[in-house]
């Protein structure tokens, strides 16, 4: 009888090779991006969908102050949505650096999910995204946070044993496109706080990227806007060449 652990453990193992590139159809991509609107945008589906958005927020904060030789002092999560990563810098610039990386972060995980969906690496976006959880356990300094995280994990455990690597490709496609649309979400939420609930300034990147800078918020919401409109024209590509195939109504093939 197969240990389930080894068997897991095989499967992201084995995940970092190329599968058969997955055939989408107009109507399945069609479908998809419904069911990533549906995961993204009404309240019951994302008071849970909001929380990968969120650990994926403070895991591009926390990447970013890593790669810049910050010292990392931990990522704190709450099930409100809320989440603070604490970094440690003399550095003014890499402090704006690792600020900076939090709302983009989102939409350019999406799109490489998407991206990779498309050209046979799902099984690989699925095992890093693993490692990558697995790895976020020894920064978490929170109760809430922690298991979160462990339902973050468990949620990508399920998915690397039990959806075929032939079906990993559809599956990225889905959560990178919620993850997409989360990240406009996000934005908007964002630009609501600076319009009208200024009380919440304090917890604003943007406010924090003024106070350090002194380059007004708005410009880095637009700065924000502008990573989340490439990383979704980035994404498009693959979707429009497979709606390019799909016949226009009423003209059939000879």
């Amino acid at each position: 009888m197969n240990n389930p652990a080894v068997t897991w453990w095989d499967r992201i193992v084995s995940g970092f090779t190329q599968a058969p590139v997955p055939h989408v159809t107009g109507t399945e991509l069609a479908l998809v991006v419904l069911l990533a609107v549906a995961l993204s945008l009404p309240r019951v589906t994302w008071r849970y969908f909001g929380l990968m958005a969120t650990v994926t927020h403070e895991l591009g904060h926390a990447f970013a102050a890593v790669t810049t030789g910050q010292r990392l002092g931990g990522i704190r999560l709450g099930l409100d949505h809320s989440g603070t990563t604490t970094t440690y810098s003399r550095r003014p610039l890499a402090a704006v650096w690792s600020t900076f990386w939090g709302y983009p972060v989102p939409a350019v995980v999406g799109a490489a999910m998407v991206w990779s969906g498309f050209n046979g690496w799902g099984p690989a976006a699925m095992s890093v995204g693993t490692f990558v959880l697995l790895a976020s356990f020894l920064f978490i300094r929170n109760g809430m946070g922690l298991l979160i995280t462990a339902a973050a994990v468990l949620a990508a455990a399920l998915l690397v044993l039990f959806v075929p690597p032939e079906f990993n490709g559809h599956v990225m496609i889905v959560l990178g496109l919620a993850l997409l649309v989360a990240a406009v979400r996000d934005l908007g939420k964002l630009a609501n706080v600076h319009l009208r609930r200024r009380d919440r300034l304090p917890t604003s990147d943007a406010f924090l990227l003024y106070r350090a800078t002194r380059v007004p918020a708005a410009v880095w919401i637009v700065l924000f806007g502008a990573v989340v409109g490439a990383a979704w024209w980035f994404a498009w590509q693959p979707m429009a060449q497979v709606f390019a195939t799909v016949p226009a109504p009423g003209i059939f093939p000879a």
